[in-house]
């Protein structure tokens, strides 16, 4: 097996009469408001179609395709027809701002770009490349000759961008072999994650623009002869009315998923809704124990990176729900936790996470580059493994808490957003002389963002917050902001993040803390 192709190929020929994507009714979305569901034999020929369409107009290996679909299921039909012809696909943020969106079309030099037709006014707007709508589509004529190659193990099958964290987000190069070796990986976990073949019916209430639901669990689910069910995005008041009417046997959760469900009254639906396990991350320990208590799931906390493809879980008892316990290295991933040397520290002491593949290739199976960044993939691989930025400890047992991102890095309800993007979006307007941004806790969404700023004139922070808003997305705007006189820096001018706040101190709890959530959550997503 070279290629996801060759995985929906086996698919077909094991299960093909079997529902590979389902999409759960939804009155108010734009598309299929009644739900629709298609057998692993459906998809490829839909696939196969359009794939011999994009050959016959010169579309190949050494292409990238830009899909601006949304959950959409034709996202997947285009990328597994790309597949299939060794193009790639750029999965579009549809949250983007104009500004971000042109970066990720330059930055990524896509040809086209594939529309949904409700996105294609602002794609045009922000210069996307030959926007084609889906209505109607025919390929229009590759822009270059496709390279004389066969589809493989190697070929790119697509670039994610991922937050940086020196600002603009990283293209991190994919190729079959990672998507291949994480569907395996899922498929064989096993514990608390056994996936039977053929009978499962994961709900996967995530954006395809993400290596989760875009790329890793259907590579799975095509390994296993099982459906992804796949909704537009999370919604907490029909929940588990969405997961009885589809059947779901399994669900993907983000951190604030369970506190919104464990908001709502106790109903019957607590109990009789078929699933036998949640996966995700950023469960909040305290929470965990009552959730599983109430619902009668276990929620399996995971850790991975979309650099990793592979993640670690916490999958077998004695599941250590009371923690940060992710699970322990295995077989097919090591993993260590180091100094700032990169030497192993003592068990319970505190270190940066590294991983790697045994053997003489380290990087088998991890993504294969940051686009055009080599200085950053060489970085990343510093010393022969992966340094992955986040700051965990390791028991005797080889178990792994995660303790903090040691990266400028905040995690916001799954969304890992670059300090210094925000930093840059404000740092812009005229009155602000300094700033720098931070996480805080957050009881439903793991991490908000935090901003600290020194003004030379004085400004309202809803002015800022509306300033910011123009230039990056919603989701990345401070959902709190303090005002101060100065900020501390060094010598040469740099701002001293660590010396703002004590070590463990909430800065919520500073009296100049500004509660912007509010007003955050008003602002128009674009």
């Amino acid at each position: 097996m070279e290629t996801l192709w060759n995985a929906l190929e086996w698919a077909v020929a094991e299960h093909g009469d079997k529902p590979f994507l389902c999409i759960p009714a939804r009155a108010d979305r734009e598309y299929l408001p009644e739900g629709a569901e298609y057998t692993f034999a459906e998809i490829q020929a839909e696939a196969s179609t359009l794939s011999e369409a994009y050959r016959k107009a010169g579309w190949g290996p050494g292409h990238r395709v830009a899909l601006a679909l949304d959950n959409h299921p034709a996202h997947f039909v285009h990328f597994l027809a790309l597949n299939r012809i060794g193009a790639s696909q750029v999965p579009v943020n549809p949250y983007y701002l104009k500004g971000e969106l042109e970066y990720l079309f330059e930055h990524s030099e896509a040809a086209i770009t594939v529309a949904a037709p409700w996105q294609i006014e602002k794609l045009q707007d922000a210069g996307a490349p030959t926007v084609v709508s889906l209505d109607g589509f025919t390929p229009p004529p590759a822009p270059t000759v496709a390279r004389a190659e066969t589809p493989g193990l190697t070929t790119e099958i697509a670039v994610i961008y991922t937050s940086g964290t020196t600002g603009r987000p990283k293209g991190c190069v994919l190729t079959n072999d990672y998507a291949l070796a994480v569907g395996r990986w899922y498929r064989d976990l096993g514990g608390a994650l056994t996936l039977k073949p053929g009978a499962e019916r994961v709900y996967v209430p995530l954006p395809v623009f993400h290596v989760n639901g875009g790329i890793n669990t259907p590579a799975a689910l095509m390994l296993s002869g099982n459906c992804l069910i796949m909704p537009d995005r999370f919604h907490g008041g029909t929940w588990w009315d969405d997961l009885a009417a589809t059947r779901a046997t399994a669900m993907h959760y983000l951190g604030v998923i369970p506190p919104v469900l464990m908001a709502a009254p106790p109903s019957d639906a607590d109990k009789t809704h078929g699933i036998k396990f949640g996966l995700g991350a950023g469960l909040d320990p305290a929470l965990h124990q009552a959730f599983e208590e109430r619902f009668g799931i276990p929620m399996v906390e995971v850790w991975g990176m979309s650099e990793t493809g592979r993640f670690l879980a916490n999958a077998y008892q004695p599941r250590q729900i009371h923690t940060r316990a992710f699970g322990r290295a295995t077989d097919d991933m090591e993993a260590m936790v180091a100094d700032d040397a990169g030497a192993p520290v003592a068990d319970g002491v505190e270190g940066e996470l590294l991983v790697r593949t045994p053997g003489d290739d380290p990087r088998r199976y991890f993504f294969d580059r940051y686009l055009k960044n080599e200085e950053a993939t060489e970085e990343a691989w510093a010393g022969g493994w992966f340094h992955t930025g986040d700051v965990v400890t390791r028991d005797e047992t080889g178990m792994l808490y995660f303790v903090e991102r040691a990266k400028n890095i905040i995690r916001r309800s799954g969304e890992n957003i670059s300090a210094a993007e925000v930093e840059n979006a404000l740092i812009e307007h005229p009155a602000v002389a300094q700033v720098a941004v931070m996480s805080c806790p957050d009881e439903m969404r793991d991490e908000e963002i935090f901003a600290c700023v020194s003004l030379s004139a004085e400004v309202a922070p809803d002015t800022l917050l509306t300033f910011a808003a123009e230039r990056i997305a919603q989701y990345k705007l401070p959902g709190w902001l303090a005002v101060m006189d100065a900020l501390p820096v060094t010598g040469t001018q740099k701002i001293q993040k660590h010396q703002i706040f004590a070590k463990g101190f909430d800065p919520r709890s500073d009296p100049r803390a500004i509660d912007l959530r509010v007003a955050k959550a008003g602002m128009k997503r674009r």
